[in-house]
This record gives structure tokens, C-alpha cells and sequence, in this order.
């Protein structure tokens, strides 16, 4: 492991999770624990040795560990608890992000399941819910729910539960609503979105 032979924290956090990949691999660890070819799957673009290279890597360093999958013997990694205490800074990293989402995927690779952690972050810092609500995201082929609490916004895949309203859009401009870069009148004015029941629940969630 490179070092910048700093007596800084910065520099020593950096040491770990600075080299390219590395982040991207706790993010798709935050989503879940995976078996090594959901990783693949989820960081396209990312050579087989190199993902070996970085969790072995990440591993060492005490972020990734490896588990036993359910009651069979296949193995999947996951964060430890010192890794997962990654979600925070990294989540302000996807609030950082959001003028250089601004201009859309520009032909870039997406996976639905990368919103269950950018949806939460962005709305986290702006909106304050007053009661719960669910709400459905359809923005692929697996349906997503947003849930939003007194605590807080979670999204994950449908669990079967009654949902207030769906909305169907593209996942930029799902993106620009949670951020408060789309008003959703402006994105409904202009057809960029589809809502399915109550309104005014996706409304109060996603306030500009």
C-alpha cells in the first residue's frame, strides 16, 4: 500500500480508499454484502484481477470482510463496522456531486440499485418529514420503494407493502428532484415524470 508518508488523517484515509475503485466498492458493499460476481455486475468497467487486487487490498486494511452467504458455503464480502462507518462521507460526497449530475448520464453506465444510496442523501439534508410514507420508484425493470419517516428516507426494492403513489421517471430526473435541482411542477409541466396515486405525498417528500 502507497503511502504519502503524511502524519495526517486525511492522507492515512486516503492510503486506503483513495486508489481508483476503492470507493465504488464501498458503495456497492453499503447497498449489501455481494458475492464476487455481484461486484463485477454492479462496477462495470472494472477488470476481474484488478476488483481481486483492491478487495484483497481493502480486506488487509481491516474495511472488507469476508462471510459465509445464508446457511450455504458460498462466500460474499462485506463491510466491517469500521467500513460502513464509509456511509457517511461518502454520502456527502453524493450531495457534492450534484452539479456534475446536472448534465445526465452522457452515455455513462447505470444500475437502478446505485439510487438506494443517492436518493436517501440527498433528501436527508433538505427535507424534514412530518409522517411516514411510502412511495414507489419505477425506474427500471426491479421496482424500487422510497420510505420516508420521522428518522429519515430509505430506499430499497418493493417489499410488497401498500404504496401511497408510484412515480415513473428517468433516473436523472429522479436524481434532480431529490436534490431540489427539479421542482416537481417543472417536471410534470414538461412530462418528465409520471405519478400514480396521491400527489401531494410526493409532494411533501420531494419539497423544493
Amino acid at each position: 500500500m502507497r503511502s504519502y508518508g503524511q502524519y495526517c488523517g486525511l492522507a492515512r484515509s486516503l492510503e486506503i480508499v483513495g486508489d481508483r475503485w476503492n470507493l465504488l466498492i464501498v458503495r456497492q458493499l453499503l447497498i449489501a454484502p455481494a458475492r464476487y460476481r455481484d461486484l463485477i455486475d454492479g462496477l462495470p468497467g472494472i477488470a476481474t484481477n484488478l476488483l481481486a487486487d483492491r478487495l484483497r487490498d481493502l480486506e488487509a486494511a481491516g474495511v472488507v470482510e469476508r462471510q459465509l452467504a445464508g446457511q450455504g458455503s458460498v462466500v460474499e464480502y462485506a463491510l466491517t463496522p469500521w467500513g460502513a462507518e464509509l456511509r457517511q462521507p461518502i454520502e456527502s460526497l453524493l450531495r457534492w456531486s450534484t452539479p456534475l449530475m446536472v448534465r445526465g448520464p452522457d452515455g455513462d453506465s447505470f444500475r437502478p440499485e446505485w439510487l438506494t444510496l443517492a436518493v436517501p442523501a440527498l433528501l436527508d439534508t433538505r427535507v424534514k418529514v412530518r409522517t411516514s410514507a411510502t412511495i414507489g420508484l419505477e425506474i427500471g425493470d426491479t421496482p424500487f420503494q422510497l420510505r420516508a419517516t420521522r428518522s429519515g428516507f430509505e430506499v430499497g426494492p418493493h417489499d410488497g407493502r401498500d404504496l401511497d403513489a408510484t412515480v415513473r421517471a428517468d433516473p436523472a430526473y429522479v436524481l434532480g428532484l431529490a436534490a431540489g435541482a427539479l421542482t416537481l411542477s417543472d417536471a410534470r409541466a414538461l412530462g418528465l415524470v409520471e405519478i400514480d396515486g396521491d400527489e401531494s405525498v410526493v409532494r411533501t417528500v420531494f419539497a423544493a
